[in-house]
C-alpha cells in the first residue's frame, strides 16, 4: 500500500463544542466499568462498557498495550539572578542523555541561557535550596521549551526526580483540582512497567486484571509495546492549517519477539487492536508499506491526519480527546471525520465523559482512506 500524499486541512474542521462538565477529574470505579461507544463503519453506534470488550474480539486478534510508566515530571523551583529570586515550574517531556531534559517551563520569559533553577524546597530557605536538584537552561525554544542541564546524572537524577517531582496531571484536571495520593495509583496502566512517560497512555487505565483475564480466556493475545508520551500531547494547534503544526518527538520500542509476534497474528488473520493513540503511533512508525511491523527503538513524530493509509492496525480503543488537537485528527483519520464528530456529538448528549479520566470508544478502520477526508 502507498501513502497518500500528505494534504493541507484547516484545523477550524477539528473543532467542537465541549461543556465543562464532561470533563472527568476521577477515573471510573472499577475501571473497567467505564462506558465504551462503539464505532463502526456504516453501522449505528451502539454504547458498552469497557468490561464487555472481548465480546468485539475473535480468537486470534491480538491486544497491543504502551508499557510506558508515568514518572512525576512536574518540578518547582526558582530562579536567583543578583536581589531577584523567580519562581519556576518546568515540566519535563523527553529525556535527551543521562543528565538532560526537554522540558516545557513557565514563565519562559524569565529565564535565560546559561542561567542555573533550583528545584525542590520552594521556601526562601538557601540550605533547604542548595540541598534540592540543581539545572542549567543550556538553550531555548519555541512554545516555553527549554533543554536542561542538571547537576546529577543517570540512576541519581531519576531517584532525585521522583523524590522532587509530582504527578504531571493534564492541565484540564489540574486547573480544577490539586494532585493528590490517589493520583499516584489512578494515572499509572495496569501495564506501567518502563520509567519515562510524562502523560499516561490514558486509554489503557481502563484495563483490570479481570478484563485481561476475560481477554485471555476469549483467546486473544496482549503484547506490549512502549511509547514514551511527552508533554507536547497537550499542547493546542496554534496554526490555522495542519501543514504548520510540528510535533514533538516521543521515544518509542517495539522488540523483535514482539514484532515477529504481531506479523505472525496478522499472517493467521488476525486484527491488532491498539489500546490507545500512543501504541497506534509507535505500530504505524515501525510498518513497511507491504504491511510488516520491523522492531525499532527510536523517537517518532509521526504526525496522522484523515487522507493517511493505516498498515498496522485494525481497530483502535481511545478515549475522548480534546477538540482542535492532534489525538482528534488521528481518530478522525481512522474513523472518518463525519463519524467521529457524529460520535463526539452522541457522546457529549448521553453524558460520555472526556480526556484522561473520562470515558473511550472502540474503533475499527474505515476501509477506504480517502473517505476520512471531510465525509
Amino acid at each position: 500500500m502507498i501513502r497518500l500524499r500528505k494534504r493541507l486541512l484547516r484545523v477550524d474542521l477539528f473543532d467542537f463544542d465541549l461543556p465543562e462538565d464532561r470533563i472527568a477529574l476521577r477515573p471510573a470505579e472499577p475501571r473497567d466499568s467505564a462506558r465504551m461507544l462503539v464505532v463502526e463503519p456504516d453501522a449505528p453506534l451502539s454504547d458498552h462498557i469497557v468490561r464487555e470488550l472481548p465480546t468485539f474480539l475473535r480468537p486470534g486478534d491480538v491486544v497491543v498495550v504502551n508499557d510506558t510508566k508515568v514518572i512525576p515530571a512536574r518540578l518547582s523551583g526558582i530562579r536567583v539572578r543578583g536581589e531577584a529570586v523567580a519562581r519556576i515550574e518546568a515540566t519535563l517531556h523527553k529525556r535527551e542523555g543521562d543528565n538532560r531534559w526537554r522540558a516545557f517551563v513557565r514563565p519562559a520569559k524569565k529565564l535565560n541561557v546559561g542561567e542555573r533553577i533550583r528545584f525542590g524546597d520552594s521556601s526562601e530557605s538557601m540550605a533547604c535550596l542548595m540541598a534540592s536538584l540543581d539545572a542549567e537552561v543550556i538553550e531555548k525554544g519555541e512554545g516555553g521549551e527549554a533543554l536542561l542541564e542538571f547537576a546529577l546524572t543517570g540512576a541519581a537524577l531519576d531517584d532525585a526526580i521522583v523524590n522532587l517531582g509530582t504527578m504531571p496531571l493534564p492541565p484540564y484536571i489540574a486547573s480544577k483540582r490539586g494532585e493528590d495520593a490517589h493520583d499516584a495509583s489512578d494515572y499509572q496502566t495496569l501495564f506501567a512497567r518502563e520509567s519515562g512517560a510524562v502523560a499516561a497512555p490514558t486509554a489503557g487505565l481502563h484495563f483490570t486484571p479481570e478484563l485481561v483475564a476475560a481477554l485471555e480466556a476469549r483467546g486473544v493475545t496482549i503484547h506490549k509495546v512502549t511509547l514514551h508520551v511527552g508533554a507536547g500531547t497537550f499542547l493546542p494547534v496554534k496554526a490555522d492549517d495542519t501543514a504548520e503544526h510540528r510535533m514533538h518527538a516521543e521515544y518509542g520500542v517495539i522488540t523483535p519477539a514482539v514484532a515477529e509476534a504481531l506479523n505472525r497474528a496478522r499472517r493467521a488473520g488476525g486484527r491488532l487492536l491498539a489500546i490507545g493513540t500512543t501504541s497506534l503511533r509507535i505500530l504505524e512508525t515501525a510498518v513497511d508499506e507491504q504491511g510488516v511491523i520491523h522492531p525499532i527503538g527510536k523517537d517518532t513524530a509521526i504526525f496522522i491526519t484523515p487522507g493517511y493509509r493505516f498498515r498496522a492496525i485494525d481497530m483502535l480503543l481511545t478515549n475522548f480527546h480534546l477538540p482542535r488537537s492532534t489525538l482528534f485528527m488521528l481518530v478522525s483519520a481512522f474513523g472518518g471525520l463525519a463519524a467521529m464528530k457524529a460520535a463526539y456529538a452522541h457522546a457529549i448528549a448521553t453524558g460520555y465523559r472526556f480526556y484522561s479520566y473520562g470515558d473511550c470508544c472502540l474503533l475499527t478502520r474505515a476501509a477506504d482512506p480517502t473517505k476520512t477526508m471531510l465525509s
